[in-house]
């Protein structure tokens, strides 16, 4: 399978004034496959360790000579390491944080030997008072898949050239096509080993199972990286977020948790899982002006899950009703439809908010940034497009021109652009 990273991976590599690496996702979403077939596809050789399951780490960091590491490391994985020609792989790197502390000394040190590590809970590691090697390394940030990897791993390439080749009037006489995707996606999502099982034997009960274990595993992670105080919470806080989308109003309310329920009680915890690269925290804006994180507030805000696909699955939607039925188009209060825009504006680097005046007459599900404007984006399940809030958003602020995003044909109109959701693939700010 395809991951469009691989482009910023190899950017990294060439660039002069390249530093160790950190490739930060959530669990289970391919960063070691990613490295590793980076490391086959761009070098020589691959040195790799995994601080979860390597032995003797306190006598590879025991200090923070580079040399005596790189070593110790050759030991450990059996790999000449060359500099320039090996790319040395340090995997789960947060059950180790030396090794992180570590990457400072080969960025002053050691520059000529490339070094990329992966982790999944570097957010909670920043917030457990581990020193982080601030100006010393580069980040990238790996997400599930996004619709556009989907199709590359349908062999569908070629329909995605089509979206990407601007020919919209090509694009709308191939739209059933692209919806039977879309509706495909909506059940699978982009967990890769959810997708890459639905490539080899396309079983729907199959993709739930494997759903199902990812969420398992993940309620496992929340006992073991967390205080016995805090899980009770978490999962509280997980576990509501499917009903909280399903809302017509999807502000994030602690009273859907428990009754009575308090921001002092649960902030906590929904930041874990913020951390932990679970969930997405979209704030709502004050004002619709540059800069947006300006006018952000920290206490209202919606919150999505990292992947639609396992949203079906904490739901329990029947594939019928995703890959068949008009009812994930229909139901839910949008909540399948604002899941799979916000997530692939998230696998893009887009930071998104939302914006709602104060009685809720006017509200905007998505209002981004762009080339020094503010862009809104109304998002709409089914080819009912009334857009009164976006309409009446644009009329106040006639400087703006608004996005809609919905399951009509392209059309340009003066005051908004329609842009089918399956060609968000063709969105960029």
């Amino acid at each position: 399978m395809k991951r469009l990273l691989m482009n910023d991976l190899v950017k990294w590599k060439n660039n002069p004034d390249r530093k160790p690496l950190i490739l930060n996702g959530a669990r289970q979403v391919g960063k070691t496959w990613l490295l590793q077939n980076f490391g086959k596809e761009e070098y020589k050789s691959v040195a790799y360790i995994n601080c979860e399951r390597s032995e003797n780490l306190d006598f590879v960091f025991e200090d923070f000579d580079t040399h005596r590491i790189i070593m110790a490391i050759s030991a450990m994985s059996g790999v000449d390491i060359l500099p320039n020609e090996t790319l040395i792989i340090i995997d789960e790197i947060q059950e180790y944080p030396r090794a992180l502390t570590a990457l400072k000394y080969f960025c002053e040190d050691s520059p000529e030997y490339h070094v990329a590590v992966a982790g999944s809970l570097l957010g909670i590691m920043l917030h457990s008072g581990v020193s982080f090697p601030v100006g010393k390394v580069n980040m990238l940030n790996l997400y599930p898949m996004n619709f556009e990897e989907f199709l590359m791993a349908m062999d569908k390439g070629q329909a995605l050239q089509a979206l990407h080749s601007g020919d919209w009037q090509l694009i709308n006489a191939l739209s059933p096509m692209y919806i039977d995707l879309l509706r495909k996606y909506y059940y699978v999502g982009g967990m890769p080993a959810v997708l890459k099982s639905y490539t080899e034997n396309t079983s729907l009960l199959q993709v739930r199972e494997i759903q199902k274990q990812i969420l398992f595993d993940y309620s496992h992670d929340f006992s073991k990286h967390t205080g016995s105080k805090e899980i009770p919470r978490i999962n509280l806080v997980w576990g509501c977020i499917p009903s909280q989308l399903a809302k017509e109003n999807k502000k994030f309310q602690y009273s859907e948790i428990k009754k009575g329920g308090r921001a002092s009680e649960f902030e906590v915890a929904i930041q874990w899982l913020v951390d932990m690269g679970l969930v997405y925290k979209v704030q709502r804006l004050t004002e619709p002006r540059l800069p947006l994180n300006f006018y952000a507030q920290d206490n209202v805000f919606k919150l999505f899950m990292l992947d639609v696909g396992l949203l079906g699955a904490m739901m329990d939607v029947r594939a019928a009703d995703v890959i068949v039925n008009d009812d994930i188009f229909v139901e839910y209060k949008g909540a399948f439809t604002e899941e799979f825009v916000l997530t692939q504006l998230v696998s893009k680097g887009i930071k998104a908010y939302y914006y709602s005046t104060n009685d809720s007459q006017v509200e905007i599900d998505f209002v981004l940034q762009d080339s020094g404007k503010v862009l809104p984006v109304e998002v709409k399940a089914e080819e009912n497009v009334r857009s009164k809030s976006l309409r009446t958003f644009v009329d106040k602020y006639p400087d703006l021109k608004g996005i809609r995003l919905s399951m009509k044909p392209y059309i340009d109109q003066d005051w908004m652009e329609n842009i089918p959701l399956y060609a968000i693939a063709t969105f960029s700010v």
